[in-house]
């Protein structure tokens, strides 16, 4: 078997390189004109829910609480969880906006999150979860809740479902369990007062639902290094992506 010299192979390593070379070239060129900041206000409108003409408290919701991927979620506590590397809402282009409307005495920001991503052409993004503002103690849930998706076609297109909650206004009757099972009407009692009062529970209430105040569900076109505001009658969303 002929051996090459290592001149040889030395001069073959070299050229291999320099085929490879503009390839590799042409892929980060082309990952880097993809590549973006992305930027989202949530906002919520300081007016009381009950001048709000719109009745949607009989709405039925599909829930996102089991979309994959979170952008900003709290719990009862307020921790935030997120599956994106988030920077600082000081660091935001949006960041002066934002402090605008909040020094309006109009608005209040509930989540300010930016981060980089590579969004190239024929892109469809995961739902991205979102989860912020007041505690609801009776629905165990945040005030908003839904998603927010990024899609791109030829364009950047920013699509946003979130749903403005509160706590039910609406009394409901207790229930009343009868050996550990609920039952809908008052059941007719029979026997003697001991055995009555034996096989009655005490009576435990249904948990209270949230009622729905307004919602957001638009997909909007977005065009690089310009602000764009969606919103509803209580909650908005801003949004602003930057080409690097």
């Amino acid at each position: 078997m002929k051996r090459l010299s290592k001149p040889l192979l030395t001069s073959a390593a070299l050229a291999l390189a320099f085929t490879l070379l503009p390839a590799t070239n042409a892929q980060a060129q082309e990952g880097r004109k993809n590549f973006y900041r992305a930027e989202i206000v949530i906002l919520q409108r300081l007016v009381d829910p009950a001048s709000i003409e719109e009745q949607m408290a009989g709405k039925q919701i599909e829930s996102s609480r089991n979309v994959a991927k979170s952008l900003w979620v709290e719990d009862a506590n307020g921790r935030r969880s997120s599956d994106l590397k988030l920077a600082g809402r000081n660091e935001l282009h949006l960041g002066r906006a934002a402090s605008r409307l909040e020094n309006s005495g109009n608005y209040r920001v509930l989540a300010a999150a930016g981060w980089y991503q590579n969004f190239p052409p024929n892109y469809n993004g995961s739902p991205l979860r979102v989860a912020v503002g007041d505690w609801l103690t009776g629905a165990q849930q945040t005030a908003v809740e839904g998603h927010i998706e990024i899609d791109r076609k030829r364009y950047l297109h920013v699509g946003v479902h979130l749903n403005h909650w509160q706590d039910s206004q609406a009394s409901e009757a207790p229930v009343k369990t009868v050996n550990g099972e609920e039952e809908a009407a008052e059941p007719e009692q029979t026997g003697t007062i001991a055995d009555i009062a034996e096989n009655t529970q005490p009576t435990i209430a249904k948990p209270v639902p949230a009622e729905l105040v307004t919602w957001i569900k638009e997909t909007r076109r977005m065009r690089s290094q310009e602000i764009h505001f969606i919103d509803s009658p209580t909650i908005g969303v801003l949004v602003f992506f930057r080409k690097l």
